[in-house]
C-alpha cells in the first residue's frame, strides 16, 4: 500500500500547487464546454476520497457534510469559491491523506460496504477503495491539466 499512498501524495501535491499558483478568479472560471472549474475538481477529489474510504467503511468522514453536498459526484458549481474555501480545501488535501494513511496503518478500516462505481469496477474492500481512488484522482488531475490551459 505504500506506493498507493505515495502516488496519492504526488497527486495531492500537484493539486495543491494549482491552488497556490492560480488566482481565485482562475480557480472559479468554467471554460466553455466544461461543466466545472479547477476548484470544483480539487474539492471533488477530497470529498470523493472521504466517501469511498470512510463513509463506505462506516466511519465518520474528515470533511463536513456541507462540503460533501457541494462537491460530490453529480454536482456542479453553484457559487464561486471564496478564498477561505480555497485555504480550507488546500489544508484538507494534505490532512485527509495523512489521516487516512495513519488510520489504514492502524487497522481502523475493518468493514466495507461494496460499491459499484460508474466505471463498472466494483469496490469490495478498503484496498480496492484506495486503489480506485488513485485512478479517480488521476482522471481529475488530467482534467485539471486541461483546465489550466484554458483559464
Amino acid at each position: 500500500m505504500n506506493s498507493i499512498f505515495e502516488v496519492s501524495r504526488t497527486q495531492r501535491k500537484l493539486a495543491g500547487q494549482i491552488l497556490e499558483n492560480f488566482s481565485l478568479e482562475q480557480l472559479n472560471t468554467i471554460p466553455e464546454g466544461y461543466s466545472n472549474n479547477l476548484f470544483w475538481n480539487i474539492a471533488h477529489v477530497v470529498v470523493t476520497q472521504q466517501l469511498l474510504v470512510y463513509k463506505l467503511s462506516g466511519l465518520p468522514m474528515l470533511v463536513s457534510d456541507e462540503l460533501v453536498e457541494r462537491y460530490k459526484k453529480g454536482t456542479a458549481v453553484t457559487a464561486p469559491a471564496t478564498q477561505e474555501e480555497v485555504h480550507q480545501v488546500k489544508a484538507l488535501l494534505e490532512e485527509t491523506l495523512v489521516q487516512t494513511e495513519k488510520d489504514y496503518n492502524n487497522g481502523v478500516f475493518v468493514n466495507y460496504s461494496e460499491y459499484p462505481t460508474s466505471t463498472g469496477f466494483v469496490i469490495k474492500s478498503i484496498s480496492d477503495a484506495l486503489t480506485f481512488n488513485v485512478f479517480h484522482e488521476g482522471l481529475h488531475l488530467g482534467i485539471m491539466m486541461r483546465l489550466k490551459k484554458l483559464v
